[in-house]
């Protein structure tokens, strides 16, 4: 992230070389989302061992393999799958193998995606975590080894929307040679991953445009939805603004939901861009009540599908406690330009 501010609650700054998620269990390590801290566990899920082997590197699609396709896996769609597995089993690269085919777009790298998945240690057979199944809301995942392990990312690219498929990861993609205590994973062991592809997530708000009250910023975009902000000669509001430049029609996103972004913060006194997701990570994760609270506030309430505008004075961002290292000062107020891409509610 180097010298960029983002926007978590605990207002200190960490590498950018992961980024939050909803499902932390699958997490490259110790991440930093709008705010510069670590990873909140929104959904509850146990913060995952830093991943050794993690590389923001480009990874090829997998193929399948004879472990993979030793996993069996039965169960309607949408339903947790039974799944079944030699012991011991385990990969030197990331097998996938496709139990259904899907019909939709093809996963891209750096896109993100509507999961629901079962993980298990793959020498002992022991389930690790399970999540978006039923009536449970689909897990958000960016298909970014910087974000995630890169074996699961490898697991992930390329296949299709409804596809439902059965990956062996192997150590070295994944927990390494250390494995996780916290987790139970042992050290080595390859992990096996079973998930339905539920739906893939645009990458910009696609809501109705709607003009901006009086006094706002200026906001304009390019085709990918990069907005190039420009600020009004005015001074900057003094309490909180918020308003909505897309209005969406999908779910609405409440308090304590984990939601998928596409964000972009700069600063009034001189229009600098500190930090955004658009042309790094892509969209990001985090939850509602992970972030300083005009970014918060700006989320709750809105529709998936909506772009929203936030005007945060210091009292309701960082106040007295500015990142180090960052360009923003105690007295500075930040635009965000958010696009609500995803929601996953609390509980």
């Amino acid at each position: 992230m180097g010298h960029h501010a983002r926007v978590l609650r605990s207002r200190r700054l960490l590498p950018a070389s992961v980024v939050a998620a909803a499902a932390l269990l699958l997490t490259a390590g110790c991440t930093s989302t709008p705010s510069g801290s670590a990873t909140p566990s929104a959904s509850g899920a146990a913060a995952a061992t830093p991943a050794p082997s993690a590389s923001a590197s480009a990874l090829s699609c997998a193929s399948p393999g004879s472990a993979s396709g030793a996993v069996k896996v039965s169960g309607s769609e949408g339903e947790e799958p039974t799944v079944s597995f030699p012991k011991g089993t385990e990969a030197t690269t990331t097998e996938r193998t496709v139990v259904t085919a899907g019909t939709g777009a093809a996963i891209q790298q750096g896109s993100s995606a509507s999961i629901a998945y079962v993980m298990y240690d793959g020498k002992t057979g022991k389930k690790l975590d399970t999540r978006g199944w039923g009536s449970t809301d689909p897990i958000v995942l960016t298909v970014d080894p910087a974000q995630y392990l890169p074996g699961l990312v490898q697991a992930l690219a390329c296949a299709k929307e409804g596809e439902r498929l059965a990956s062996v990861i192997p150590a070295s993609q994944a927990f390494g040679s250390t494995g996780s205590e916290q987790l139970g994973v042992g050290a080595g062991d390859s992990l096996v991953f079973v998930a339905d592809v539920v739906a893939l997530t645009p990458t910009k708000a696609s809501g109705t445009a709607k003009a901006l009250p009086s006094g706002f910023p200026k906001v304009t975009l390019a085709a990918d939805g990069q907005p190039t902000v420009r600020m009004p000669s005015t001074k900057a509001p003094t309490t909180l603004k918020i308003a909505e430049s897309k209005v969406g029609d999908g779910e609405t996103v409440k308090s304590g939901d984990t939601v998928t972004v596409q964000y972009q913060g700069s600063l009034w006194r001189n229009g600098e861009v500190f930090d955004q997701s658009w042309g790094k990570s892509g969209p990001t994760s985090f939850a509602t009540t992970a972030v300083v609270e005009g970014f918060g506030e700006a989320l709750v309430g809105a529709k998936v599908g909506s772009q929203v505008v936030a005007i945060i004075p210091p009292a309701d961002g960082y106040g007295d406690n500015p990142p180090s290292g960052s360009s923003i000062t105690k007295t500075d107020t930040m635009v965000f330009v958010i696009d609500v891409l995803a929601t996953a509610h609390a509980g």
